[in-house]
């Protein structure tokens, strides 16, 4: 699976400071980190920067290419600042993001086919995010990959985004994510790519809970057919279940649930609750939070004492 590492992002204060003052250092030291823990591709999310984004975009795509020597995905509302960007990557880039707005549609899906680059394409419109995920199946087949082929954009690089919405306001709307990778992966052959924000599922959720959260629904993802996600290639815990995963590594009774997980996803089967030690607190968790996830038990900040 490939980890789009999301760690340069302007909402962090540390990245906002250093955008502003132009400061090479804190970004450089974030860069190398992410790609040292395993990140294929890094996103630099330097948000509208309506004033000054055709002199950040570039300074920001110089900045990270001076160390590190991974695609980027440029990540800014901005079309002219990405553009900009586009004009410096020394590898082909992703481009994150289009929708089919028609504003955006065209300007983000005409500067990929200008300069060859892959788009993460969010499968939202102008009435927002659908609920279910045959609505946000029908706006991929409908509008995004018939602009991309139009354009001459291969659908192996076109990232078909779902969109994830916060458990903490949307807990039903989980499953149905879930659910649309698993289409997404049967619309076009070859299949289109399929990319998450994995971070929003638990945004709002407290500190503790986020990472088991996280790495929990990633698994039910990557069963479903996902291949990238935005995420936190920092996370040793997540790291750790993508491997077992990859490696079909059952060797540790964790191993064990959390290939379980991944392959009842696979399936669209219930995880069976035979397969969890109920005296293994880890295993314990990872159950919780698999049920609340499926919308099998409420959200509350104590669902795992419950």
């Amino acid at each position: 699976m490939l980890i789009i590492g999301e760690n340069i992002h302007i909402i962090a204060p540390r990245v906002k400071e250093a955008i502003e003052s132009f400061d090479a250092g804190p970004i450089q030291d974030l860069a190398v980190r992410q790609v040292e823990a395993g990140a294929g591709v890094l996103d630099l999310n330097i948000g509208p920067q309506k004033k000054r984004g055709v002199e950040v975009m570039p300074w920001i795509v110089e900045t990270v290419q001076a160390v590190v020597d991974v695609p980027l995905s440029l990540d800014t509302t901005n079309v002219a600042a990405m553009e900009a960007g586009l004009q410096v990557c020394k590898q082909r880039a992703v481009l994150n993001s289009t929708s089919a707005d028609p504003a955006r549609l065209d300007s983000v899906m005409g500067l990929a086919a200008r300069y060859g680059a892959r788009v993460i394409a969010l499968t939202m419109g102008v009435d927002g995010i659908p609920t279910t995920a045959d609505g946000r199946a029908g706006i991929a087949m409908e509008t995004l990959l018939p602009t991309a082929d139009t354009l001459g954009i291969e659908a192996a690089d076109v990232f078909l985004d779902p969109l994830v919405l916060t458990v903490t306001c949307n807990q039903d709307v989980a499953r149905e994510t879930v659910d649309a990778i698993r289409i997404f992966k049967q619309l076009s052959d070859p299949p289109p790519t399929t990319v998450v924000g994995l971070s929003n599922i638990s945004n709002g959720c407290l500190d503790e809970c986020r990472s088991l959260i996280n790495r929990t629904y990633l698994v039910m993802l990557l069963g479903a057919g996902l291949d990238a996600a935005i995420a936190d290639p920092l996370d040793m815990e997540q790291n750790e279940f993508v491997r077992i995963v990859e490696q079909r590594d059952d060797s540790t009774p964790l191993g064990k649930l959390v290939l379980a997980l991944h392959d009842a996803s696979a399936a669209m089967e219930e995880l069976d609750p035979a397969a969890v030690d109920m005296s293994d607190p880890r295993q314990v968790d990872v159950f919780k939070t698999y049920r609340m996830l499926k919308n099998q038990t409420l959200y509350a900040d104590s669902y795992l004492r419950f």
